[in-house]
């Protein structure tokens, strides 16, 4: 039985909607088709009528900057993400988190978006995204409407998104400002399994060697993408000093409750983990924030 019938390649977004409407719910969208497709051939998920692949529509396949805002289009692919210096400078941790996933080939291929879409809280790149607050777009027959990026996600695999009727068009954040920088940090398995043990993203502000704010998401360790409330709060107008990052272990460990998991690691070993990602991420954050320097280091990301 052929896991699909017709394949379509719409010029615009309306186009696409379109399609879909037509269809009722018997065809999905693709756009690297990574995570659809395996899952076609695996049989978690049910033959469809069509496909209804976004990347031939203008735009969707750009990245751009919009006032204070960085769009990215839902055709873009991590290696875009990876090479774009305009994310360098104002995302250096989504830029981080994306080269870190799966090999060359299917960075070449597979989409930020695609990971939103499927609602993959422990993805590199939603852990980034959650720390950026973003956004993302939604196209149905009933118009254009952004939401939370976090919104979308219900559990692991269960996403907002009905992707046989609606299309995630765009995601959007604000750029990273003065005195403010990311970064990202991720622990993996030795022999490159691609599932993290444990991933990091932080966001900070630094003005006067003193913490104006600062965001951290850690996964996974929680259904849905977590933010680490508590250890934002405990950092709020400190000094933005390695002893300050060390007395936030506290709070990060009393928030934050990893399980064992057989494809990543027992939950013992990630609290352990947890720690090491906090001093590693928020310090080169930091380091960031003052210097103004904000180089991805994205050949040395584990």
């Amino acid at each position: 039985m052929p896991l699909w019938n017709e394949y379509h390649l719409p010029t615009s977004v309306d186009e696409a909607v379109a399609l879909l409407a037509k269809y009722a719910g018997r065809a999905r969208v693709v756009a690297g088709g990574t995570d659809l497709i395996l899952d076609l051939q695996q049989g978690h998920e049910q033959p469809v009528e069509a496909l209804v692949d976004v990347t031939r529509i203008a735009g969707l396949t750009e990245i751009r900057q919009d006032a204070d805002y960085v769009i990215i289009g839902c055709g873009v692919t991590h290696a875009q993400i990876v090479t774009s210096e305009l994310l360098h400078q104002k995302a250096t941790c989504l830029v981080e988190a994306s080269y870190v996933v799966g090999g060359p080939q299917v960075r070449n291929v597979a989409t930020l978006a695609g990971n939103v879409a499927h609602a993959l809280p422990a993805a590199d790149g939603s852990t980034a995204l959650n720390v950026l607050d973003a956004e993302v777009e939604v196209v149905s027959f009933n118009g254009r409407r952004w939401i939370p990026f976090t919104s979308l996600f219900r559990g692991p695999g269960q996403s907002a998104v009905d992707s046989t009727r609606e299309v995630l068009t765009a995601i959007r954040f604000k750029a990273t400002g003065n005195h403010a920088a990311t970064a990202f940090s991720r622990i993996m398995r030795p022999q490159g399994v691609a599932l993290p043990i444990m991933n990091m993203a932080v966001c900070v502000r630094v003005i006067a060697d003193h913490i104006a704010a600062a965001a951290i998401a850690a996964a996974p360790v929680a259904p849905t993408p977590f933010r680490c409330r508590q250890t934002e709060v405990f950092l709020k107008d400190r000094p933005a000093i390695p002893a300050t990052i060390e007395a936030a272990i506290e709070p990060l460990l009393s928030e934050c409750r990893p399980r064992t998991s057989p494809h990543r690691a027992t939950a013992e070993y990630r609290r352990e983990v947890l720690p090491v990602l906090l001093r590693r991420t928020l310090s080169k954050a930091i380091e960031r924030a003052k210097s103004g320097m904000v180089t991805p280091n994205i050949y040395e990301v584990e």
